[in-house]
This record gives structure tokens, sequence and C-alpha cells, in this order.
């Protein structure tokens, strides 16, 4: 009760005080033109379930309770370097952490960006997208699945006003060492118009993951904050040898307008006589922001609406994904999710969720069809 409540002061204090755009985020200015500065997230979700996973297992249930609770610092020195390091005491884990270093300061001319430590792996537009500007309140069941999240490593990326190209290599899964292995990675996007409020982006990426457990799993939540269920789950796969992902991406965005998609796909590549697995799923969505504005671009990727207006922005969206793990001899099951939602971001700095999903579920046999309701209060700098 003490830990929920200071977390309730916190957030209703710093909701107050996020009108004043000046005091945000906490931020130490220098002689020489760097900060330091405090990065934060505080999300407090509700979910309402009206029926269940399936008879043998997975309850879906009403619940409660702090998404997140993210709080980081990061030094800035413009053209030069970033280190920053956030920490999510809810999942008690680390998020990013490491330096990213500016070619231009070593050779006198813009070779790209280097970034070194703990960050999120290279395959996945949706997986790449920062938690607190995500448009739903989590992720679709394909990025889930095959997203590989955050590792250890290196990467350098090379971006001009037509293209993005990265390159990455990790060496070991994450701080907490949860699952070592090697992964290598690349992606390329096209941005043939990249003004703001008009962009067209597509990409491709790749990577070859090299487990050293010899073990995979590919499941997922059913796009639901607070439960530890699966509706879909291949179980563990074991004799391992390399896992390979891919991804087709595509954003378009013309004003409040902004539709999105993916398609995902994994060959899991098995040794010792054993068959391999391969899954793949997709999703596409779209938002219009009815006040007007347009999330922001960069970096090939977007964030959340600054609003124009005291009252705040508000916006519409929908999603609809598809995940499919039968294939093999392997019985993951196949979920269908439709979400529907509005989100009203009042300041900068503060945002209200509600989604809405129907979804569809089949897994040796057994259906799961719940509706899902639930809403998120967010505050993030």
């Amino acid at each position: 009760m003490k830990y929920r409540l200071l977390h309730a002061a916190l957030l209703l204090a710093l909701a107050v005080d996020a009108r004043a755009d000046s005091l945000w985020p906490p931020k130490a200015s220098f002689d020489d033109g760097s900060s330091l500065s405090l990065m934060g997230a505080a999300a407090y979700d509700f979910n309402r379930v009206d029926g269940h996973g399936y008879p043998a297992g997975a309850p879906l249930q009403d619940n409660d309770d702090w998404r997140r609770s993210e709080l980081g610092v990061r030094y800035s020195r413009p053209g030069v370097l970033d280190l920053a390091a956030t920490y999510d005491f809810n999942s008690d884990s680390w998020l990013d952490v490491g330096a990213r270093i500016e070619t231009r300061a070593m050779f006198g001319r813009d070779l790209g960006r280097v970034r070194i430590g703990q960050m999120k792996t290279t395959v996945g537009l949706e997986g790449n997208t920062a938690s607190r500007s995500i448009p739903f309140m989590e992720f679709s069941t394909v990025t889930q699945a095959f997203f590989e999240n955050r590792r250890v490593g290196v990467d350098w990326t090379l971006e001009r006003p037509q293209f993005l190209a990265v390159a990455s290599y990790f060496f070991k899964s994450d701080i907490d060492a949860d699952n070592d292995g090697d992964t290598v990675g690349a992606r390329l996007v096209w941005t043939p118009r990249k003004q703001e409020g008009d962009v067209l982006h597509l990409g491709l990426s790749a990577s070859r993951e090299t487990p050293d457990s010899g073990i995979a799993r590919w499941r997922a939540k059913p796009e639901l904050s607070l439960t530890a269920a699966r509706l879909v789950d291949s179980g563990v796969i074991e004799h391992v040898d390399n896992i390979q992902r891919q991804g087709m991406e595509a954003l378009w965005q013309r004003g409040p307008l902004q539709l999105q998609g993916e398609y995902l796909r994994q060959r899991t590549r098995r040794q010792d006589g054993f068959r391999d697995y391969a899954s793949d799923g997709w999703y596409a969505m779209g938002s219009w922001l009815l006040t007007g504005e347009s999330r922001p671009y960069a970096g090939a990727n977007t964030s959340n609406p600054k609003p124009v207006r005291d009252s705040g922005a508000v916006e519409l969206l929908a999603r609809y994904s598809d995940l499919d793990l039968d294939a093999d001899g392997i019985a993951g099951g196949r979920e269908k999710n439709f979400t529907v939602g509005v989100n009203w971001y009042l300041t900068a700095y503060l945002k209200f969720v509600v989604d809405y999903t129907r979804v569809d579920a089949r897994r040796r046999g057994q259906q799961a069809d719940p509706n899902l309701l639930q809403a998120r209060a967010q505050l993030h700098f």
C-alpha cells in the first residue's frame, strides 16, 4: 500500500507541474553546451475482461496496477556523445544503458552514429518504438512473439535524407544475462518523403541469433497489459542451432493521418536431425489525430504528438494483428486480434489511453475469444 501511495503521490505532483513546459524534463545545463537531465515514465493500468482463456488454463482476470515505473539519467553533449541509463522499478530490470558517439566529432565528417551498451535489437519497427510512445496499451502479438528485445552490444547507424542504414552485433543477452548468445542484424529504411507531417517509410530488416542455451520459445500475451497468460505458445523448442528473423515495414503519414504495418517471420534452425520450425505474423494499424497534430518522425520512428491546444490532442486508432504459430509439427496456435482505441494527450508529458480488443485465439482444438477493455494514465518526461 505504501508503494502504491508513493507512486500515486509522485504521479499527481508531476502531472500538476507537467503543464509548466519550462520545468520538464528536469535538466542542468553547462557552459560547454552539455546537459544532465532526468528521464522517467509512470503508467497505471486498468484491465477489464469479458470472457476467459482456454478451459485448461491461461485465466484472464480484471486487474489494476502499475505497468511501468521508469527512471533514468542522461548526459548529452550535442554533436559529440550521449550517455544514458534507465531502470524500470516495476519489472526490476535495466532498460537502455550505454553511450552513443557521433563520428563527426572524431573524424570531422558524419560517418554515422555508434552506440555501445544495452539497447533494442534491429528487427521490428513497432518493437523499436519507445514504450512511452506506442499508440496502443501494448505491442501487437506479432511484435511480442518475434521481437528479440534488448541485448548488449554495438550498433552503427547512418542516416541521410532519403535512407537510414543500421548494422548491429550483440554479444550478450542483457545485463541480467537471461539468455546469452550472439546476434548480428541489419536494417535498411528508404524515406522518399520525410518532412513534418509528410512521411513515406519503407524498410527491410534481418538478423541471425545463436543462443548459447540451444533453446527457443515463441509466444505472446493477448495484448492485455496486466497478465502473464499466453493464448498462443510454441512451447520450448530444443536443439536450436540458430534463429533467423526477417521483417518488412511500412509507414505513411499525411498531416494528422498515419498508417503503419509490418510483416515479421522467424525460422528456428535445429540440429541433431530435428526439423526446423518457421512461423510468421503481421499487423496493420491506422491513427487519426482529430485535433490536427502529426506524430513527430525522427530516426525512422514516431513518438507522441505534442498538443497545440490547451485542451490537449485527441487521437483515434485501430489495429488488426494476425499471429500464426502452427507450423512444422508444432501446434503453437493462431491468434487474430482487433483493437480500437482513443488517446488523449493532455500535455506533452501526460496522456490517457483507452483500448478495446476482441481476441480470437485457437490452439490444439481449443478456442478463446475474450473481449478486453483497458485504460492507462501515463506520465513521461
